[in-house]
């Protein structure tokens, strides 16, 4: 197998990896099955509105971003799951944490739309 056949199947893979985990966050989080359904709901909208490129790219990032945060939420409750479901200072921590950081890209979000709809 010569190196260009390798890189390939080794890109095939990563995304099926990844489509795994999409999938699996979507069927498993609930969380993250509504903000995709917020995200389809709001990427044509944004796309519609007569905006710069700019502005378009600003509003459909922020929604992006949401999944993305949400996305790594969730893989921090899985591990700490895994690792024990006992409780645990540092547990709550880590969870709170990943919590905070989607409920402040939440945020980020609102506040780009509020901003890009003035």
């Amino acid at each position: 197998m010569n190196i260009i056949t390798f890189h390939v199947v080794r890109l095939v893979k990563a995304l099926g990896y990844s489509l795994q985990g999409l999938f699996e966050a979507t069927r498993s989080e609930p969380a993250f099955t509504l903000e995709v359904i917020l995200f389809i709901f709001l990427l044509p909208i944004a796309l519609l509105l007569k905006l710069t490129l700019l502005t378009k790219a600003l509003l459909i990032g922020s929604l992006l971003l949401v999944l993305i945060v949400e996305l790594l939420n969730s893989a921090i409750e899985a591990t700490v799951d895994h690792i024990s479901l006992e409780r645990h200072p540092l547990a709550k921590k880590a969870k709170d944490m990943g919590s905070a950081a989607v409920l402040l890209c939440m945020l980020n979000a609102a506040l780009i739309w509020c901003f890009a709809l003035l």
